[in-house]
C-alpha cells in the first residue's frame, strides 16, 4: 500500500548550487509500475520530524510524493527518484484547483510528530526535486518554511501548496476569498448590499410619506382674511364630489387658500354640486356659506322645470308671467364674470332650436321625423325637455351644445319610464310623449290613467279631442276660461280645431304622465269635466251626462258659464 505525503517546500533557486541529475533504476520503476493500484482505505503513519536546516529562502512550489513501502520492504532511494521523476508528468491531480481548499498555515518549528491522513491514489507531482551530489533523494531547507495543507473534501483532492514568499518567515495569503476573484465577489456582494439598503430606505420612506400625506399631516392650513376676495371667478362642483375633492378645486381655482381650511370650515354644511360664480382669495368659511347659501344666490346653470312647462314664456289673465324653459335658461346662464358676460340669450337658444339640425340637437331616433317636420319652427323641440332639477347647466357651452345636453339626457330618462320598453297604449312613442303631455294641463295626477282612456277612445272614434290645455298652447294669455277667439284659432296646435294629436307635446313631460299614458284605465268615457277647487272630475261617455255636469261646475263658480 503506498502512501503519498504531500509538503510544500520553498527553495530559493538565486542561492542554489548546481544540482547533480539523479540517476534512475529502471528496474525499480518497472517494479513501482507493476504495484497494485491502492485501495480506497485511508491509512495512517507517523511522519518523522525533518531536522530544521536554515536555507535561503527560495519562491518555488514542490511537491514532495514519498511512496510508503508495504509493511516489512524498506523504501529504496532509488525508487524515490524514479517516482519523483515519474510524477513530473501531469498527474490525474492537475486538474483540481485550489479555490475551494480550505488553508492552514503551520509554523513547521512547533508541529509536533503526528499521523496525516492522505487520499489513497493521490500521488502529487514533483516538481524540480533537489538532489544532492551524492544522488539521495533529501530536500534542502524544507523544514524551515514548509506550509501543511489539509484537504479533507468529500472526493479526497489534494490541495495547492501555498507559495511562501521571503518575508521573514511569514505565508502569503492565499485564501480563495482574499484572490482577486474573491475580492471582486466579495465588492459585488458589498454593492448589492448597499443597493438594497438604499432601495429598502426609499421605499420607507415613499411609504411614510404617502401615508403623512394621506393623513393630511402634510397639507398647508394657509387661509386667507380677505371676505370680499379679489376678483371673479367660475367655480365647477361635479356630481359626487367629496369635500375635500371640493376644497381641491377650490384652491385650484385660487378661491381658498388650501384644502385644510376649507375642510375644517366645512364641518356638517350641506354642500352641493354644480356652477357657481365666487370671489378669489376669499376665508374658508366664506366659500362655504356661499356655496351653503340656500337661496343659491351665487349657484349659476341651475333650472328646476315644473311638470308642463313649455319653452315660451307665458301670461295669465292675473298678470302673472310664468318663464318658459328658454329664459330659464338664458336667466341661469347668463353671469357677469370680471366685466365680461357669458351664457346664453332667449334669441339665441331660439334660433338653434328651430334652424340646428337633428343630429346636432341630439333628437333621439323615435322623434326625428316629427321634428323633421317642424323645421324653422322653435317649438319643434317642445316637450323634448324633461321636467325636474337641472343642476349643472354649462353657461361656457353655446346655445346649441346646451340644448342638446339637455335633450340627450331627458330622452335618457323618458326611455328609462318605459317609453320603448312598457308602452301597451298602441300609439308611437312620439305620439305617447305627445298624448302624455295633454294630461298634465287637464286634471289632477290621480286621474291621468282615465284621462289617457278618454284620449284612446277618442282617437278610436275619430273624435276631436277639443282640450282647452291645447288652445292655451299658443294663447297669447293662458285663461281657465278659453275665450271663443282662441278656440278657433287655427293653429296646428289647438284640437278644437284639428283631429287628432297635436304635432308637438305642449309642455315637459312628467314620469306619472307618461306612465299613465303608457297604461291607461280601462273604461269607455268619452268626456270629463273638473268641477271644482279640489281636482274633482267626472267622467262618462254620454255627451248629455256631461252636459249636465258641466253645469254643476258652473255652480260651484269653478267655471264661468255663458
Amino acid at each position: 500500500m503506498a502512501r503519498t505525503d504531500t509538503i510544500d517546500t520553498t527553495i530559493d533557486t538565486r542561492k542554489m548550487a548546481p544540482v547533480a541529475t539523479p540517476t534512475v533504476d529502471e528496474a525499480a520503476v518497472t517494479d513501482l509500475r507493476k504495484r497494485p493500484e491502492p485501495s480506497s482505505e485511508v491509512i495512517e503513519q507517523p511522519v518523522t520530524e525533518q531536522p530544521v536546516t536554515e536555507q535561503p529562502v527560495i519562491e518555488q512550489s514542490v511537491t514532495d510524493a514519498t511512496p510508503t513501502a508495504p509493511p516489512g520492504e524498506d523504501v529504496d532511494a532509488d525508487q524515490v527518484g524514479t517516482e519523483q521523476t515519474e510524477q513530473t508528468e501531469p498527474s490525474d491531480l492537475d486538474g483540481f484547483g485550489t479555490d475551494e481548499v480550505p488553508t492552514e498555515t503551520v509554523d513547521p518549528t512547533s508541529v509536533a510528530p503526528t499521523s496525516r491522513v492522505v487520499a489513497p491514489g493521490a500521488l502529487a507531482a514533483l516538481a524540480d526535486p533537489t538532489v544532492s551530489d551524492e544522488g539521495g533523494s533529501g530536500f534542502a531547507d524544507t523544514a524551515a518554511h514548509d506550509t501543511v495543507i489539509a484537504h479533507d473534501t468529500a472526493d479526497h483532492r489534494t490541495a495547492a501548496d501555498t507559495v511562501v514568499a521571503d518575508t521573514g518567515g511569514a505565508p502569503v495569503d492565499d485564501h480563495p476569498d482574499r484572490r482577486p476573484a474573491g475580492i471582486r465577489r466579495r465588492r459585488r456582494r458589498r454593492i448589492g448590499m448597499i443597493v438594497a439598503a438604499v432601495v429598502v430606505l426609499l421605499l420607507v420612506v415613499g411609504v411614510g410619506l404617502v401615508g403623512a400625506k394621506k393623513a393630511g399631516l402634510l397639507d398647508s392650513r394657509k387661509d386667507y382674511t380677505n371676505a370680499q376676495g379679489t376678483g371673479d371667478v367660475l367655480v365647477h362642483i361635479p356630481d359626487d364630489t367629496t369635500i375635500k375633492q371640493m376644497g381641491q378645486i377650490l384652491v385650484d381655482d385660487d378661491v381658498v387658500g388650501s384644502v385644510h381650511a376649507f375642510v375644517d370650515a366645512a364641518g356638517d354644511a350641506s354642500l352641493s354640486s354644480g356652477y357657481y360664480k365666487m370671489r378669489t382669495e376669499i376665508p374658508a368659511s366664506t366659500a362655504v356659506e356661499m356655496i351653503s347659501d340656500p337661496d343659491a344666490t351665487h349657484r349659476v346653470g341651475r333650472i328646476v322645470v315644473p311638470p308642463g312647462t313649455p319653452v315660451d314664456t307665458k301670461r295669465d289673465t292675473s298678470g302673472r308671467v310664468t318663464p318658459g324653459i328658454f329664459e330659464m335658461i338664458a336667466n341661469q346662464t347668463g353671469v357677469d364674470i370680471n366685466g365680461q358676460r357669458i351664457g346664453v340669450t332667449v334669441e339665441q337658444l331660439d334660433d338653434a332650436a328651430a334652424q340646428a339640425s337633428v343630429a346636432d340637437l341630439g333628437i333621439p331616433s323615435w322623434a326625428r321625423d316629427a321634428v323633421t317636420g317642424l323645421d324653422g319652427d322653435h317649438r319643434r323641440i317642445e316637450g323634448l325637455i324633461a321636467p325636474g332639477t337641472w343642476e349643472s347647466i354649462d353657461p361656457g357651452q353655446s346655445a346649441t351644445e346646451i340644448l342638446r345636453s339637455l335633450i340627450t339626457q331627458s330622452a335618457a330618462m323618458y326611455e328609462k319610464w318605459g317609453l320603448l320598453s312598457n308602452n301597451s297604449s298602441g300609439l308611437s312613442p312620439y305620439q305617447t310623449l305627445v298624448a302624455a303631455s295633454l294630461l298634465q294641463g287637464e286634471v289632477n295626477p290621480a286621474d291621468y290613467p282615465k284621462v289617457a282612456r278618454v284620449i284612446l277612445n277618442r282617437l278610436d272614434k275619430g273624435q276631436k279631442l277639443e282640450f282647452d290645455s291645447t288652445a292655451n298652447y299658443t294663447a297669447q294669455v293662458v285663461d281657465l276660461n278659453v275665450h271663443d277667439e282662441d278656440l278657433r284659432a287655427g293653429t296646428p296646435w289647438n284640437t278644437y280645431v284639428i283631429r287628432g294629436l297635436p304635432p308637438t307635446p305642449i309642455g315637459a313631460v312628467e314620469e306619472q304622465a307618461l306612465e299613465a299614458m303608457e297604461q291607461p284605465a280601462d273604461g269607455n268615457w268619452l268626456y270629463f269635466v273638473t268641477v271644482d277647487a279640489k281636482g274633482t272630475t267626472l267622467f262618462t261617455a254620454d255627451f248629455d251626462q256631461h252636459r249636465r255636469n258641466i253645469s254643476t261646475a258652473c255652480r260651484n263658480r269653478f267655471i264661468t258659464c255663458r
